[in-house]
């Protein structure tokens, strides 16, 4: 009998974004470039070379150790896990050997996996019943974030600097609006200005905000948390809210999180002030945000994650003349190139 995954906290993470896979992709990038008709044979090869070598932690090993780790909080009668965590990646079957066995060596509860041989892994998100997808190729990214299928996060660099994160309670860290909530808010804000954006958010503060993509996770996360606070586990799961913005307009985030059900851990309204500080004294296992004005800064500290906007967001290429608030003019514009190209290989092989 096939399990109902229907109350199972479903993560689809790429190897990339679980693993440093940054040496083979490399590697395929480079031996693409130099000849591509015979590069796959070649990147086959090396692969099943150092398939028995360790790969490090990638950006997202944190956060899959510590929710594998809730399942110890399961119950002998039911068989359903908590929370499961399944490889998608872009590698063949036999050239993805190294993830299998890293996954196997570090004990890992892995036990599902997707290996597409260079195919996109977006169209097996729903097969997998996947509520949170984590990756580092943007186009994969793009095209789960366009189909609604779930929330997705294409991941940031793991943080410079090793911090000692908590092996006894998972910690995740929002953004607010554009993340779990809709981008309406943040479209006046952007358009009309910080005085238009709080006297809208004050005047509807009893009616909830639309829906971001990552609301329905955070209502599963929510859920899950709440079984675990009934049999004496709640703290195993702690929820922060970490946005810009503030007084008045944080009444109306508390008022729809209330409507959904939801009760998160801890909230920060920072006005605009930098989210660094917070995020280092928090200590997130990831901190999920839109804007790389943001996240250009947390990811040296803390595991962080973009959330793409759709491709019919008014957001996508900027289609909107900006009104940038003064606490902001101060901080001139950051475009890293590599924050906009893939770190997985696209073509017929890649993580």
């Amino acid at each position: 009998m096939a399990f109902d995954l229907s109350r199972t906290l479903v993560i689809g993470i790429s190897s990339a974004a679980l693993f440093d896979m940054s040496e083979s992709d490399g590697l395929f990038r480079k031996l693409m470039a130099e000849d591509r008709q015979h590069a796959i044979q070649r990147y086959r090869e090396y692969m099943l070379a150092h398939e028995n070598e360790h790969l490090e932690p990638g950006t997202g090993y944190p956060l899959v150790s510590a929710l594998l780790g809730l399942n110890r909080f399961g119950t002998h009668d039911d068989p359903v896990p908590l929370v499961e965590v399944v490889i998608m990646s872009r590698n063949s079957p036999e050239t993805g050997f190294q993830v299998l066995n890293t996954i196997r060596n570090d004990r890992l509860a892995i036990t599902r996996s997707a290996f597409t041989g260079g195919e996109p892994v977006s169209g097996y998100i729903r097969a997998f019943d996947v509520d949170l997808f984590l990756t580092t190729n943007i186009e994969d990214a793009q095209s789960v974030i366009d189909s609604g299928s779930c929330a997705v996060a294409i991941l940031r660099d793991p943080p410079e600097t090793v911090r000692t994160v908590s092996k006894e309670q998972v910690r995740l860290a929002f953004d607010g609006d554009a993340v779990l909530f809709s981008e309406e808010s943040e479209l006046v804000y952007k358009t009309q200005g910080l005085d238009a954006f709080q006297k809208m958010e004050d005047e509807k503060q009893d009616i909830p905000l639309a829906e971001g993509s990552y609301a329905t996770f955070l209502k599963k996360l929510a859920a899950l948390q709440e079984k675990l606070n009934k049999s004496g586990n709640g703290s195993s799961i702690r929820i922060a809210l970490v946005t810009s913005r503030n007084s008045p307009s944080e009444m109306r985030v508390i008022k729809t999180l209330r409507s959904w059900g939801v009760h998160i851990d801890e909230a920060f309204f920072l006005g605009g002030v930098d989210k660094t500080s917070v995020l280092t004294a928090f200590n997130p296992h990831i901190f999920f945000d839109d804007q790389d004005i943001h996240l250009e800064k947390a990811e040296q500290l803390v595991p962080s994650g973009k959330v793409p906007y759709s491709s019919r967001s008014p957001f996508s290429g900027n289609r909107y003349t900006v009104l940038e608030p003064k606490w902001r003019q101060a901080d001139s514009p950051v475009v890293q190139e590599k924050h906009n190209k893939p770190k997985e290989p696209v073509a017929s092989q890649g993580s």
